[in-house]
């Protein structure tokens, strides 16, 4: 097997546990905050939401996350808008053909998500037309090596899936060669009939790779080579060089990168990035996420079993000639007479429990103002608790002071989109 094609395997193995976080956040993040598995008392497995309905309660959703990430999305859009970001002149053409505003802040918010912004910015042909064209790359289908460098400069192999249709298959790999595309005909058979990609060795490959009907995934991977210039040169030198394998490892093509940069095409941002790991935005609120949900369904289990205006009337006050089903009656009417006996000390009343005093709306509240400190995004910037009665300098102080704690997270997205603008320029 190829070892390029091997350790291009061995990076997509290794992001596996990257990939299932990325999942479970992009489950809170977009409201389905209840299908953790949790162990019951007996030691059986099962969803939380599950675990829930069974103790007699109703799994409830007060997403706090979605609102916090879209409104952390709006302030960038309106930051760009404000400093003429795609205006500049070596960025406004790629800006329009390829709707940058739109597709960085669609990246912007899986890098609040999963802590991972990539792009791949590459020239060719695309819908008739020829130029340099940006594509917001799934986490799902990107794999590099490990690194630790912040600015990825340890990045010494890095690539993509796509999914081809049998004509973009041949069209990418056969050119005008007949010959050529009857074997691809047959290895896109091959590989488009499979359920599962497997490697030459016959290890399949992580859930997910799997491409979609019809199609055939391939691997596109970059790696840093080492060469000399010339066969008598004592120097060497690094080249960038691309390799494109099919789901068994068969090469089918090969080049060093054709850019003008000599880089690959991929602008990569791992956010934060401590001792390689990542830890993004939406991790930090996950689990205030989870208490104020815990708590709302707590409230509600509380609301819903106490008594709310029950009706306690003695039996001995019963009037002979009325059925209960006409005390009821009367009593809901704001002038009902019903007539009593008399003759029992108990008088009919109506009990009304007051759940003022169980404490847990209080904790909730300490739990919203938790989740506005953790996440650093406070009132201020929500456009909440501010009056313009206090003066505009200090409406604009508060709003300064709300944006600081999210000044890293912009500042290393805008290192991610200078990465990208420089590609774009070659």
């Amino acid at each position: 097997m190829n070892s390029v094609f091997e350790a291009a395997y061995a990076a997509w193995s290794a992001g596996a546990r990257l990939r299932a976080r990325r999942r479970r956040y992009k489950r809170f993040t977009y409201g389905d905050q209840w299908s953790d598995m949790i162990e019951s008392a007996d030691g059986r497995l099962m969803r939380e939401d599950r675990y829930v309905r069974q103790s007699g309660k109703q799994p409830l959703t007060n997403n706090l996350i979605r609102q916090l990430v879209k409104n952390i999305v709006g302030r960038y859009r309106m930051r760009c808008a404000e400093t003429g970001a795609y205006e500049a002149d070596g960025i406004r053409q790629a800006a329009l053909s390829n709707a940058l505003a739109e597709l960085d802040s669609r990246m912007l918010e899986e890098f609040l998500i999963s802590g991972c912004a990539v792009q791949r910015v590459w020239s060719g042909e695309r819908a008739g037309r020829t130029g340099v064209w940006v594509d917001n790359v799934d986490p799902e289908a990107f794999f590099v090596n490990a690194f630790r460098d912040p600015r990825g400069w340890d990045i010494d192999l890095v690539g993509m899936f796509h999914d081809m249709s049998f004509p973009e298959f041949v069209n990418r790999f056969a050119a005008d060669d007949p010959g050529r595309e009857a074997e691809l005909g047959r290895l896109f058979e091959t590989c488009a009939s499979s359920f599962d990609i497997m490697t030459a060795s016959g290890a399949e490959l992580a859930s997910g790779v799997s491409a979609r009907a019809g199609h055939c995934r391939v691997a596109e991977v970059w790696t840093l080579d080492s060469r000399r210039a010339s066969p008598d040169s004592p120097k060497r030198l690094f080249v960038w060089h691309c390799r494109w394998f099919a789901p068994d490892g068969t090469l089918l093509d090969e080049c060093d990168s054709p850019y003008r940069h000599g880089l690959h095409p991929f602008a990569v941002k791992f956010y934060p990035l401590t001792d390689g790991e990542v830890h993004s935005f939406v991790e930090d609120i996950v689990d205030q996420q989870k208490a104020i949900n815990r708590l709302m369904v707590q409230i509600d289990h509380i609301m819903a079993t106490s008594a709310k205006g029950v009706l306690l009337f003695p039996i001995d006050q019963k009037p002979t000639d009325m059925s209960w089903s006409d005390i009821c009656e009367r009593w809901a009417q704001p002038d009902g007479l019903i007539p009593i006996t008399g003759v029992g000390s108990q008088m009919p009343h109506q009990v009304v429990t007051n759940n003022d005093n169980n404490g847990a709306y209080q904790l909730l509240q300490l739990q919203m103002k938790l989740f506005e400190e953790v996440s650093g995004v406070s009132e201020a910037l929500l456009g909440k608790g501010l009056s313009t009665a206090r003066g505009t300098e200090l409406y604009e102080s508060q709003i300064r002071n709300a944006t600081a704690a999210l000044t890293d997270l912009f500042e290393s997205f805008a290192a991610f989109i200078a990465d990208r603008n420089f590609r774009l320029s070659g």
